[in-house]
């Protein structure tokens, strides 16, 4: 388990993001400041200039200005936000969590994850498959019913009965309404959070399983 820093930290993350934009409100409002003073310097005394079109200048002025605070008080915020976001990611370091994947992680013989189907299935058999999608195994006769999540377990054999190395391979669910139409599901693994990782992009979770996802997608914690 460790945090890896692939580019830098969720503060100077969000504060790269907004550098941009600041600079070019920056440079609007110094051009705007400087062609008003050098109005009002270079105005003819015997024709001044007109004080509806000054306190109008200067209205724009004090928006322009606030635009400025505004966006260095919302790049703060969000520096903040994101860096409270990145300390309560590590804390689910070396926890296990469920998400949305098609994976399932054999241990010791053993795999075990659950899926749920968007109706009800007449027939519903779970393929278990390597990553190269060579297929080793039908487990058949499976529940059929919808709005629920259904455990589904592997005892880690093959179609032939022998015992296959651990290692991480793919589910996939085929289940089939009375009609024989194909009925859409997600399955939902168990799997361990090894790192987290931060990027330009923010941060994410590197899991056990092989994937790297953002924690929005976790969908329980446990242990």
């Amino acid at each position: 388990m460790s945090i890896s820093p692939t580019s830098t930290n969720p503060a100077a993350t969000a504060t790269d993001t907004a550098n941009p934009a600041q600079s070019k409100l920056s440079a609007d409002y110094n051009s705007f400041l400087q062609l008003l003073t050098a109005q009002i310097k270079n105005q003819d005394p015997l024709k001044p200039m007109d004080s509806t079109q000054f306190v109008s200048q200067l209205a724009q002025l004090s928006q322009v200005e606030q635009s400025v605070q505004t966006n260095t008080n919302l790049k703060t915020i969000d520096a903040k936000l994101s860096a409270i976001g990145g300390m309560s990611d590590v804390a689910l370091m070396g926890k296990t969590v469920s998400l949305a994947s098609d994976r399932i992680e054999l241990r010791d013989g053993q795999a075990s994850t659950s899926y749920e189907l968007a109706a009800p299935a007449d027939k519903v058999t779970a393929i278990i498959k390597t990553e190269d999608g060579t297929e080793l195994r039908r487990i058949t006769g499976l529940p059929g019913r919808s709005g629920e999540k259904i455990a589904l377990n592997w005892d880690g054999r093959d179609s032939a009965g022998l015992p296959v190395p651990d290692d991480t391979f793919r589910v996939e669910i085929d289940a089939q309404d009375t009609d024989g139409n194909a009925v859409s599901y997600d399955t939902y693994p168990s799997t361990q959070v090894e790192q987290v990782r931060f990027s330009s992009q923010g941060q994410s979770l590197v899991l056990r399983n092989g994937e790297e996802v953002p924690s929005s997608l976790i969908v329980a914690v446990s242990g």
